[in-house]
């Protein structure tokens, strides 16, 4: 089983930047964790995903965060980071880390069977 931990949200102003990371410990070598993605959720709205890598390092993104967000992970150290740029009000969400078996649906939540807990990301205009 995996767990996994989500650091580096926080406040900026539209056009910052932040990265955040995401921790994994526990049994990483499960094919579970094959691909590891990147969801956010904002009051009101479906829970979205935004950036899924598989363990070859191949990434993608959702249209919306496609040229201003970065995914990508370190294996040896069994980290996932997202570096967020440009960012934007509309970006506004606590931020998840989940990992599952494949990259292929990786904006929807039913194919990821582990969560961390989020990080609040908030962007002021």
């Amino acid at each position: 089983q995996v767990i996994l931990a989500e650091s580096g949200g926080g406040s900026v102003q539209a056009g910052g930047s932040l990265r955040l990371s995401c921790a994994s410990s526990g049994d990483t070598d499960d094919t579970d964790n094959y691909c590891m993605s990147w969801f956010r959720h904002s009051p009101g709205q479906e829970r979205e995903g935004v950036a899924g890598v598989n363990r070859d390092g191949y990434a993608s993104y959702t249209d919306s965060v496609r040229g201003r967000f970065t995914i990508s992970r370190d294996n040896a150290r069994n980290i996932l980071y997202l570096q967020m740029n440009s960012l934007k009000p509309d970006d506004t969400a606590m931020y998840y880390c989940a990992s599952g078996r494949s990259c292929r649906y990786f904006q929807i939540p039913a194919y990821f069977t582990t969560w961390g807990q989020g990080t609040q990301v908030t962007v002021s205009s």
